[in-house]
């Protein structure tokens, strides 16, 4: 059982890839999270998922997982699918992040929900390189329609917070996978969309599973515009007030327990 520090953004790849590793036996020592400078909810980032940051602490709080958390400075210049050092670029934050965590932790590898973007891989590969820490990708190549369907099996409850692409506008921002599936399934048939998101259709968050001592209460949110595109208006949900909801006799044990409580029946 390796010290296992997660790459995360409060959405669907990164939780699950929590609970894949749980699953497996790893014990995850610490959340790895990359936010946008203040007054900006949503950066143009090509490796980190910003929209819904400042809900990332409160499910620290509901893993029971340490957050380390650090503004993006950078920006993405080095844009070829291979990464080498390149100052200034955002993936150097990452770098920067996973240093202070392996210096404050018994990290040893870093998990991250890719999927198949080989750009965001790659570069998780060159940092952890670079660190001496072993790079974890558990959802690499899975057939999209499956696993998110798995997710939902596995009782993640999966709330769309952006959206961008044809087929998807201000509606379904706030709705959650479950009652999307059919549709995301008939758009994937039309337009080749991707189900789990992957090419940036939509981001998520994840507001319970079975992982969490509490539940996320979304208390306050508001719609705001991003682009007017008629074709694939982009839209997000700006979180106003949140709080966390606890459940029942899981706060005392951790992770490897809550989830085989789950497997179980338990909750």
């Amino acid at each position: 059982s390796s010290g296992i520090n997660a790459e995360y953004g409060g959405g669907k790849d990164s939780t699950y890839t929590i609970h894949q590793c749980v699953s497996a036996g790893h014990e995850i020592v610490a959340l790895a999270h990359l936010h946008p400078p203040p007054q900006r909810d949503e950066l143009d980032s090509y490796m980190y998922q910003t929209v819904g940051h400042n809900v990332v602490q409160f499910v620290s709080r509901a893993l029971g997982v340490k957050l380390f958390e650090r503004e993006i400075s950078g920006a993405p210049i080095a844009q070829e699918l291979g990464y080498k050092r390149t100052e200034n670029d955002e993936v150097e934050d990452l770098f920067e992040l996973l240093s202070e965590i392996k210096k404050e932790t018994e990290c040893t590898a870093v998990c991250s929900g890719a999927i198949f973007s080989t750009y965001q891989k790659n570069r998780v590969e060159e940092v952890c390189e670079r660190l001496g820490l072993i790079s974890i990708a558990p959802l690499w190549e899975r057939e999209q329609e499956a696993l998110l369907q798995e997710m939902i099996d596995n009782h993640l409850e999966i709330r769309i917070i952006k959206v961008a692409s044809i087929g998807l506008d201000k509606s379904h921002v706030g709705k959650h996978a479950v009652e999307l599936l059919t549709h995301f399934k008939g758009i994937n048939k039309k337009f080749g969309f991707n189900v789990c998101g992957e090419g940036g259709e939509f981001e998520s968050l994840v507001t319970d599973c079975p992982l969490f001592a509490y539940k996320i209460q979304i208390d306050s949110s508001e719609k705001v515009c991003h682009s007017h595109d008629d074709m694939a208006p982009v839209w997000y949900e700006r979180f106003n007030s949140v709080s966390l909801v606890e459940k029942t006799g899981l706060k005392d044990l951790n992770l490897k327990d809550r989830l085989d409580l789950f497997v179980r029946g338990g909750c």
